[in-house]
């Protein structure tokens, strides 16, 4: 008979933290228990439930919880960021070491990006099974956010160092098109192990509410408004400049306002921007809880979602799916080949603007207004685009068939 192997997911992040890669990882690991056996090595909450003490181990909804020593340092801060991933990377290494067996499957995710590569070493001592998702592609997302220089010694060894990771992986998930042909070439290698599985869209929690008035919209004086919003992570990839720079050049027309809500590194800059050039048409909002969802990301008429130029195969948004789901169109500043922009481009639901373009932004919000009922049919084809391809079903029976088959 057949052993039943266990499946092991390495993540950084986990519940109760609930930002794009805990919230994909807990419910993949909730998934994947109702057919094997799970165990989940992971920090402390670091985000959105950021100091909030979790057990070191525990048991959640059939799935095997194990916390590696971690610190409770700000990672907007550079330092502490490379800090922390020295401490949690090692101590998750040492936790596999310890449980990981001949046969079980790793499921392991990019970030840190060190924690990868001790999870090949740990599966290639104990001869288990590794498939790497990755979030994000290094060194060349700390290239284009500027933490890393650009052909320096330390981004050409972990080019090769990551080559070498996805070359002996046993499979390779990647969450677009963009990012599919960036690990390829990195790989340097005809291995046809690599597999598109793209991320999800909360239909059931997320649905389309295109009557005013919205709860937000009406707590911030903004029902009578034009809105378009950029809901997520406010960091150093994002091109949360060029938004801004075309919010300033539409502050005349009042009829426009840019709602941001979200927390990350520029956020501090937003602040000061707002204040000093006295954008009374931005509205800044922290984080709000993935249960609330269904109301923010309703409170507005166009969603925005931008990456930063050379960041087309490094990360893709996942708030563009919930976007879709909300029943909005959607202004990709991003470059013209990413993923983002390729999914607005071919199925008709928004417009892509470069992500240095602020005056092309501008006008092309300008542009969205002007005809309504495009704006609307842009809204019910992005949602059924989220049914149509992006709904949970479909994407978590791909992890089961990609598990599966190596099981």
């Amino acid at each position: 008979m057949k052993n039943v192997p266990k499946i092991w997911i390495i993540s950084e992040v986990y519940h109760p933290d609930e930002d794009g890669t805990a919230h994909y990882m807990t419910c993949l690991a909730e998934y994947f228990a109702r057919f094997w056996p799970v165990k989940v090595i992971c920090g402390q909450p670091k985000y959105s439930a950021r100091g909030t003490g979790a057990l070191r181990k525990a048991v959640r909804h059939g799935v095997e919880i194990e916390r590696a020593l971690d610190l409770a340092l700000d990672k907007n801060v550079l330092l502490f960021r490379i800090l922390s991933m020295f401490v949690v990377s090692f101590s998750m290494l040492l936790r596999m070491a310890k449980g990981i067996r001949q046969g079980d499957i790793v499921l392991a995710v990019t970030s840190p990006p060190l924690m990868p590569i001790l999870a090949l070493v740990a599966c290639k001592v104990r001869k288990a099974r590794l498939v790497i998702r990755v979030d994000d592609v290094y060194p060349e997302a700390m290239i284009a956010s500027g933490v890393l220089p650009k052909l320096e010694l330390i981004p050409k060894m972990m080019v090769e160092l990551n080559g070498w990771l996805y070359r002996n992986a046993d499979r390779v998930v990647v969450l677009g098109r963009d990012m599919e042909r960036l690990v390829r070439s990195r790989m340097r290698s005809d291995k046809r192990h690599i597999h598109v599985i793209r991320n999800w869209a909360d239909l059931e929690a997320v649905e389309p509410s295109w009557i005013k008035p919205n709860p937000l919209l009406r707590e911030l004086g903004l029902e009578e408004k034009d809105v378009i919003q950029c809901a997520g992570n406010m960091g150093r990839v994002q091109a949360i400049e060029t938004m801004f720079k075309a919010a300033d050049l539409l502050r005349n027309e009042e009829r426009f306002h840019f709602i941001f809500i979200g927390n990350g590194a520029k956020k501090k800059w937003m602040e000061r921007e707002v204040l000093e050039k006295a954008l009374k048409n931005v509205t800044l909002l922290d984080y709000r809880a993935r249960s609330e969802q269904n109301i923010f990301l309703n409170a507005c008429d166009i969603s925005m979602a931008s990456l930063i130029r050379g960041m087309a195969g490094v990360g893709v948004p996942s708030r563009m799916y919930n976007a879709m789901a909300a029943g909005k169109p959607l202004i990709a500043v991003a470059d013209g080949d990413s993923e983002l922009s390729l999914v607005i481009k071919e199925e008709g639901i928004g417009w892509v603007v470069p992500p240095d373009d602020p005056v092309g932004l501008a006008a092309v919000i300008s542009e969205a207004f002007s005809d309504r009922r495009r704006l609307a049919d842009m809204g019910r084809s992005a949602r059924r685009l989220a049914e149509l391809k992006y709904a949970p079903a479909i994407i978590l029976a791909e992890y089961y068939s990609l598990i599966e088959g190596i099981a």
